[in-house]
């Protein structure tokens, strides 16, 4: 689940002034005034627009979106803009979660976490698995991935009333139906314990081992919940690793296509990640029941627009036809799909594409006879069981 972008006034998107060259030589200051509070940022300014509102990166990721009136001052200086090492995010972290968390470090997480050690040690490696399935997958195709430029981080809460409060202000509402997401903002994924090890209180809930606790969430009750943390985890990777731009105009299909395509889990093994690409039963059957009703440019309309996604009537054909679509793409036009990746990874921040300009790069890559490449998609999906 990724927040939709914030999108900016027609100051900003018609005369932006581009500001990697400054911050890649200089660390730049923001005095920001918002919710009656004067805020003291340093990082670097991704955008600035004539009005002053900007796009600004502090050391730890996040990113802030400022309105004309929030910016109060914006300087720089000639110390260079460092991202924080996994050490100092850490603390910074402990200082804004609630208090009784603890942090558990792997070679690209930090896991950040108030439940019991075994999950946080579960929660780890079932990250770094993935994590080292994703590089090897794309590597594997021909695209070139780049190194997370700041720390991967992960939230773990001990129980669902906690994680619920903690991120009310982000999700809304919506935070009663969704157990993990990655915020596009502060870059990182929030979740919590699925294992109900924690909650249960029992004497030896910080003793329980990651065999018992893949034995609790290998259960088929289990499976989406851990199916929706592998597709977040998805999302917060490939934003970091060089797919997508935060804040870019990547198509909604396509990053949730992609985030379904990884996110069948594999926890039989403590090594590798052989799930990937596996067929989602529950998207497949969810897309040949659309199927009976799908209108002639239903293709048309997923790739031009967000709308069928975001909008909750059409959310559930929506999702179905971009992980088949994802699907099919991936299995029949790989290198097409790969020309298709590499033009929207270049996609920057706070510009947006025409529908018209979707559907161009579009058939750039898959060619303009879609009539054809319908009758292809059909034709492979019916054959899928």
């Amino acid at each position: 689940m990724i927040q939709p972008a914030w999108r900016t006034g027609a100051a900003l998107l018609l005369a932006a002034i581009l500001c990697a060259a400054r911050s890649a030589s200089g660390l730049d200051h923001l005095v920001l005034n918002r919710d009656g509070k004067t805020l003291q940022l340093d990082g670097r300014s991704m955008i600035v627009a004539q009005d002053r509102s900007c796009m600004f990166q502090t050391r730890d990721g996040v990113i802030w979106l400022a309105k004309a009136d929030e910016v109060g001052e914006l300087s720089s200086d000639d110390a260079p803009f460092e991202p924080y090492t996994s050490e100092e995010l850490a603390a910074r972290l402990l200082a804004e979660l609630p208090a009784g968390f603890d942090v558990y470090y792997t070679a690209d997480y930090v896991v950040c976490h108030n439940t019991s050690r075994g999950y946080a040690l579960w929660c780890g490696a079932l990250l770094e698995r993935l994590h080292s399935a994703f590089t090897n997958f794309w590597s594997r195709k021909g695209f070139e991935l780049k190194q997370p430029e700041f720390p991967l981080v992960a939230c773990v809460f001990a129980d669902k009333g906690s994680y619920s409060r903690f991120a009310l202000p982000e999700l809304g509402e919506a935070v009663n139906s969704v157990v993990a997401y990655y915020s596009l903002r502060t870059n990182r994924i929030t979740m919590y314990d699925l294992s109900g090890i924690e909650s249960s209180g029992g004497p030896n809930s910080r003793m329980n081992s990651a065999a018992q606790i893949n034995r609790i969430l290998s259960r088929p009750s289990a499976a989406p919940m851990v199916a929706t943390i592998v597709h977040e985890a998805t999302h917060q990777i490939a934003f970091n690793c060089g797919l997508h731009q935060r804040y870019s105009d990547c198509p909604l299909w396509f990053s949730e296509g992609i985030a379904m395509y990884f996110e069948t889990p594999d926890l039989s093994s403590s090594r590798g990640w052989r799930s990937i690409g596996e067929i989602n039963k529950l998207r497949l059957d969810q897309f040949r029941n659309y199927l009976k009703r799908r209108p002639p440019d239903s293709l048309q309309r997923l790739v031009t627009g967000d709308n069928r996604l975001r909008d909750t009537a059409t959310a559930i054909d929506a999702y179905a036809e971009a992980w088949a679509l994802t699907y099919f793409l991936l299995q029949q036009r790989s290198a097409a799909y790969v020309q298709y990746l590499q033009t929207l990874s270049k996609k920057a921040p706070q510009f947006w594409d025409t529908p018209e300009t979707r559907w161009s790069d579009f058939c750039d890559a898959f060619g303009p006879d879609v009539n054809q490449l319908e009758v292809e998609f059909q034709r492979y999906l019916s054959k899928l069981h």
